[in-house]
């Protein structure tokens, strides 16, 4: 159980960085249907299909971009089918440790929802909540095969727990590692909303933002999670605001949402905006439970993840400012989203190093 859950950490990763690149890819419409491609199981036999077909209905297939779909399906895939091993030991071993079978169980109905919104995702043509929620909960299930795994190490080494002197400085630590978690998880959460709403390159200046510390920005628009305009056609009954001016109603394709979405640039620029502040604050919050856990010097392991937690936010903050600096390339897009989950990771290690050193 302990090295499925550690190949699914792995996997896991791989699959949030390969879902990042589908979306920074414009390709998560590359399949319009779900869970097959244009009712295939490769692109290579949808191309033959529509190849051979007299009439073509739907969007023209993109080999490529399907690919890219594909292979982020068979990859997710492969994870519902490790946790759902996982599950199994855990009902299995119940009677040993009942807890551990309730977590694998919860883990699993994690990952169904995870394929849920994963459908969800494309049957509603990439709407931002949706796109947002896949981000979160696929981190979220990466987070929760960690601390499977943290757990069944310390179980297996039988990690020993200090003594109640050395602990009690823990308390507040781990306090400050939940807050840090938490911070951190509105900040993930800020991020897919950014990259769903495409406002990424709303900003391509920093630190300030269009030549300006605080430009103008539509924070009525910026955050609203459902658009009732957009039906399944992909037609948009919303009115665009440029300048303070009501303009008439756009219509847009299916595919529209994908090349850009419905917002206006300033409703970007408040998200954009938004989530350059939420970075500042995380940094400090991380920095605190960093410091915090450094201080506890009898506590060795704590003091050795907290240096990771600091290398994995120094990382995270050169890529996204480089991100903007080097005009949003996409191999540094990408790797924006694999740091935020590696910081999550050792956050998250930081906190089970916190709560193994506190008094039993």
């Amino acid at each position: 159980m302990r090295k499925l859950a550690l190949a699914a950490v792995l996997l896991g990763l791989t699959v949030v960085v390969l879902g990042a690149y589908v979306r920074l890819t414009a390709a998560g419409l590359g399949c319009p249907d779900w869970p097959g491609c244009y009712g295939h199981i490769t692109p290579l036999g949808a191309e033959e299909s529509l190849a051979t077909a007299s009439v073509l209905t739907g969007p023209a297939l993109d080999v490529t971009k399907a690919w890219h779909e594909m292979i982020h399906r068979y990859a997710a895939s492969t994870l519902g089918f490790l946790i759902v091993l996982i599950a199994a030991l855990g009902i299995a071993s119940r009677h040993e440790s009942p807890r551990r079978a309730r977590y694998a169980v919860a883990l699993l109905g994690i990952v169904v929802l995870q394929g849920a919104l994963g459908m969800l995702t494309v049957t509603l043509l990439l709407r931002p909540l949706i796109v947002t929620l896949h981000l979160i909960f696929g981190l979220t299930t990466v987070g929760l095969l960690w601390w499977l795994w943290l757990s069944l190490q310390a179980e297996a080494t039988d990690m020993a727990r200090v003594r109640f002197g050395a602990a009690r400085g823990a308390v507040w630590a781990a306090r400050l590692a939940v807050l840090a978690l938490v911070v951190l998880a509105v900040q993930i959460a800020l991020g897919g909303w950014t990259s769903s709403n495409y406002a990424a390159i709303a900003c391509p200046d920093f630190p300030t933002c269009q030549g300006s510390w605080w430009p103008a920005m539509d924070y009525r628009h910026a955050f609203v999670l459902w658009h009732a305009g957009i039906d399944h056609e992909g037609r948009v009954a919303m009115e665009r605001r440029a300048g303070g001016q009501e303009s008439a109603p756009v219509r847009l394709r299916s595919t529209d949402s994908a090349a850009g979405g419905i917002l206006t640039s300033a409703a970007r620029r408040a998200i954009h905006f938004t989530h350059r502040m939420g970075a500042a604050i995380t940094a400090c919050v991380l920095i605190a439970a960093a410091i915090a856990a450094l201080r506890q010097r009898a506590l060795a392991r704590p003091r050795m993840v907290a240096w990771f937690v600091l290398a994995a936010l120094a990382m995270q903050l050169a890529i996204g400012i480089s991100m903007v600096l080097k005009a949003f390339p996409l191999w540094l897009a990408t790797a924006h989203n694999a740091g935020a989950a590696l910081t999550l990771l050792a956050v998250l290690a930081l906190l089970h190093s916190l709560r193994s050193a506190q008094p039993a």
